[in-house]
């Protein structure tokens, strides 16, 4: 029998990379009211779907804010691998995430709807509660988590 020759294993190390960073006054994100604050100036005035990822610790305080996918004009695919991802890296005790709608109009779809609970499901898997999904619109928003999907 033929002996098959040993296969290479890659030893890595996975790191958090700062791209930027922003100041935020409020220090605490307590309603949807301010995580709208928090996400409208990177999501509003976009020609296509921006999904975002806010980390936050235990004191609701953001850590990191990660532009987890970007998609077409009215559609984005989000994986709930991807989404947390940065939130293991950041050592995140809960999350907030966010998308927009180019068109402008915040009313939630089906596929809106799904993705906020599939994300809901594995943060509870991996304790990294989901606190909120927001969408942006021109000049407003809606919380899904008003809405009682989370």
């Amino acid at each position: 029998m033929k002996k098959s020759s040993a296969k290479r294993v890659n030893i890595v190390s996975v790191k958090l990379v700062r791209e930027s960073s922003i100041l935020y006054e409020r220090r605490s994100i307590r309603s949807p009211q301010d995580a709208y604050d928090l996400f409208k100036s990177f999501l509003e005035d976009k020609d296509r779907e921006h999904f975002i990822v806010v980390s936050l610790d235990t004191k609701n305080q953001p850590v990191s804010i990660n532009i987890c996918h970007i998609g077409s004009l009215n559609a984005s695919i989000v994986s709930p691998r991807e989404v947390m991802k940065s939130a293991i890296l950041s050592s995140a005790a809960s999350i907030m995430v966010a998308h927009n709608h180019p068109s402008g109009e915040t009313t939630e779809s089906r596929e809106d709807v799904e993705v906020t609970k599939r994300l809901a499901e594995a943060g509870k898997l991996m304790g990294i509660e989901l606190l909120d999904h927001i969408i942006i619109g021109d000049g407003k928003y809606t919380s899904l988590k008003e809405k009682g999907y989370i």
